[in-house]
């Protein structure tokens, strides 16, 4: 049967829709709006069976003619957390969010959605419940809407209806994400380019590069999605690693992988600071009070429900990342 993901030229819905081809499903309908033309390439090694512009998706889903898939995954959204337009990124995460919600509901469709850990905020404690969740931006405030609908709706579903909470995810086809691209990603464009990378100062009681966020690799939230489809277990999960690291560790790993590449040895922290290989820069004034300096998904909800997948640690996903930089170009 037909699986529909949205978001497939995106970044996790690319990574997604080759996963799928790794199992042998090729019957999928890839949904996305490419004004952003250059995001065609991360569906140019995927096999899809058709195409459609989300606007079109979306009046079709509204007529009644899009059939009856297996299964939806619904990666589709605006993820920028400087933009300010807040109409259209309610029309578009949150709108959108709901129609497919609704069409699924009555076709007794799995729904497996992407929401996102910036619904947290601030945290300090990032759990999955309501007294938790302080977004700090319109894009977090639209998913904190959306989620708040499904959780109305759990008592009452006709169909599976799965919320994944991603934390800092980072990985391979993100290059069409410009400057809300992973760090990992300018990290290592920054090296190539200058020699080292930059980090901030100390800042929120933490010292130079120490603030720390839950990175995941993208393989590993694609591997979640891929569970929940074969254990549709409702509710909403977290997508982490559940272990916080610093930008440091990325940094660091992101230079020596290069180094290695190149034959160099690998540098500790304090000799790549020395050396000039990682550079600290003021905090911006612009960020204090809406920059998350810590998260740290609590994969409790995630582990109760089964879901077993051992999630890459920053020195592990980060020098893959490198090495899938290097071999793409």
């Amino acid at each position: 049967m037909t699986v529909i993901v949205t978001g497939a030229a995106g970044f996790v819905g690319a990574n997604l829709v080759k996963a799928l081809n790794g199992r042998g499903q090729t019957d999928i309908i890839a949904v996305d709006n490419l004004t952003v033309a250059d995001k065609f390439r991360n569906l140019v090694d995927c096999e899809i069976a058709d195409y459609l512009d989300k606007d079109d998706f979306r009046a079709r889903v509204a007529r009644g003619d899009m059939g009856r898939p297996q299964i939806v995954y619904h990666q589709g959204a605006c993820s920028d957390t400087m933009a300010s337009d807040g109409r259209y990124m309610l029309d578009n995460n949150f709108r959108y969010s709901l129609e497919l919600l609704d069409w699924c509901q009555a076709q007794k469709v799995p729904f497996i959605y992407a929401s996102s850990a910036s619904v947290y905020g601030l945290g300090p404690v990032y759990a999955e419940a309501p007294g938790n969740e302080k977004p700090l931006n319109v894009y977090g405030y639209s998913k904190f809407l959306f989620d708040q609908i499904v959780r109305r709706r759990l008592s009452s579903l006709t169909a599976p209806v799965i919320g994944l909470r991603y934390f800092n995810v980072y990985g391979p086809r993100e290059a069409h994400k410009g400057r809300m691209a992973s760090v990992a990603f300018h990290h290592f464009h920054q090296f190539r380019a200058e020699g080292k990378v930059r980090l901030f100062e100390g800042s929120h009681g933490y010292a130079a590069g120490e603030q720390r966020r839950d990175f995941v690799h993208v393989d590993d939230a694609v591997a979640v999605n891929l569970f929940f489809a074969g254990q549709p277990t409702s509710g909403i999960y977290n997508v982490g690693t559940g272990s916080a690291q610093p930008f440091n560790d990325v940094a660091l790993t992101v230079v020596n992988a290069l180094r290695a590449h190149g034959g160099e040895a690998p540098l500790s922290l304090a000799e790549a600071v020395a050396q000039g290989r990682i550079e600290y820069v003021p905090f911006p004034e612009a960020l204090r009070g809406k920059y998350q300096a810590y998260t740290q998904a609590d994969l409790t909800r995630l582990r109760a429900a089964g879901c077993t997948q051992p999630m890459a640690s920053v020195e592990q996903g980060a020098a893959s990342y490198v090495d899938w930089l290097l071999d793409n170009g």
